[in-house]
């Protein structure tokens, strides 16, 4: 049921309705009964309502009426307040707007009552512009949200390399220097044939030693220095650092947000990770016509609710390095950041779980997008605060 809202907007200005008007003819969907803006709302899947400048319910498409457990008829006209619990973050996402103007997304919210349960999802609130007052709110439950809670996942799997990391760091690397020694000093008096399986003792202990060190990598629990960091610097350096080895022969395409704020992090890890990317993007993509796009935009009020506390972390500046390679394998999306996880033969799955390890102690978040010519990873970061790029 639609309510309160016009079934139907047209242009004003005289050319905009001509042009409106043979479109409309010229488009075989407008051959039948017309479909009305209450009818497109309620064949969406996310719930969506209104609230108006009193804070009351002003409409309710069909998916709001099945997550609220409430009937349009009962939801109508009935205050937000005795809907939802009064600390809930929607409260505060509406007065924002109210405020501001400016639509807000928040990430990792759970919206819990009584009646409904608990639902881990992300909120959308934007202002609707013929209404004074009057807020949208869009509920997502399954994109989103998920994908931040898979990216908490992520964070403890990393987690859990650390301890695995500090153990064998200190019992293997010690008895592989050993093995080491002992096999050179058998190559000092060994024929020319013993001393080619010495020599390969040797070889796989040095493989097995940077193994070691690429994962010690995840046991560095020190606080992360921090700055102002120009994140179109850090891309450039990257894309030099590419295109002088690994990735010769590939066209990067840059677009870049010119207005961007400086990034609050550490520059050397950031370039760590966008190393790691550029270079899985460059082995992904075809040897003839290969393309890799670097990307920056700027996201207003979008946040990242901490689980477990009131906190919450402003992510506004978004960077994407998309490639047009085969995409990832379907079974492989859900865990591949997970360490020891690798779409490449012969990978060790480690470079992608340092990646969500180091934008986690960020405090962002990184998503994957992949499907054939076209896979996108995208990290949200903060930007930094005013008296550090002061």
């Amino acid at each position: 049921m639609m309510i309160g809202l016009p079934n139907e907007t047209r242009p004003e200005a005289e050319g905009s309705v001509s042009e409106w008007e043979q479109g409309k003819k010229q488009s075989k969907a407008f051959e039948g009964p017309q479909l009305d803006a209450g009818t497109i709302v309620n064949a969406l899947a996310e719930p969506i309502f209104v609230v108006d400048n009193a804070g009351c319910v002003c409409f309710a498409n069909l998916a709001a009426e099945q997550f609220l457990a409430t009937s349009a008829s009962a939801l109508l006209g009935r205050p937000l307040a005795e809907i939802l619990p009064p600390d809930s973050p929607v409260f505060s996402l509406v007065e924002h707007v109210r405020v501001g103007g400016q639509s807000v997304s928040e990430y990792g919210v759970t919206i819990e009552t009584p009646k409904i349960g608990s639902h881990f999802v992300s909120v959308e609130v934007s202002a609707v512009s013929d209404y004074p007052g009057a807020v949208a709110v869009s509920i997502q439950e399954r994109s989103i949200a998920r994908k931040i809670d898979h990216q908490l996942v992520h964070r403890n799997a990393a987690r859990s390399v650390t301890a695995m990391a500090a153990m064998l760091a200190h019992e293997v690397k010690n008895p592989l220097s050993g093995i080491r020694g002992a096999a050179q000093l058998v190559e000092q008096n060994a024929g020319p044939e013993d001393r080619e399986l010495t020599q390969l003792i040797c070889d796989e202990t040095d493989r097995i030693v940077a193994l070691v060190q690429r994962m010690e990598m995840f046991s560095d629990e020190r606080p992360l220095e921090r700055d102002a960091v120009n994140i179109h610097e850090v891309l450039g350096h990257v894309r030099l650092l590419a295109q002088s080895g690994f990735a010769r022969d590939v066209r990067f395409v840059e677009t870049y947000d010119p207005s961007l704020p400086p990034v609050y992090g550490n520059r050397d890890q950031l370039i760590q990770v966008l190393l790691n990317l550029v270079k899985n993007a460059a082995e992904a993509v075809p040897k003839d016509e290969g393309e890799i796009i670097l990307s920056t935009r700027f996201q207003q009020g979008v946040r990242l609710t901490v689980p477990g506390s009131r906190a919450r972390v402003e992510l506004p500046l978004t960077v994407s390095v998309t490639d047009n390679g085969g995409g990832i394998p379907e079974d492989l999306k859900a865990h591949l950041f997970d360490p020891f996880v690798s779409a490449k033969a012969g990978g060790t799955g480690l470079g992608l779980a340092l990646v969500a390890k180091i934008i986690g102690d960020h405090g962002g978040v990184i998503e994957l997008q992949s499907a054939p010519r076209k896979t996108v990873f995208q990290m949200m970061l903060p930007k930094a605060p005013k008296e550090i790029r002061a």
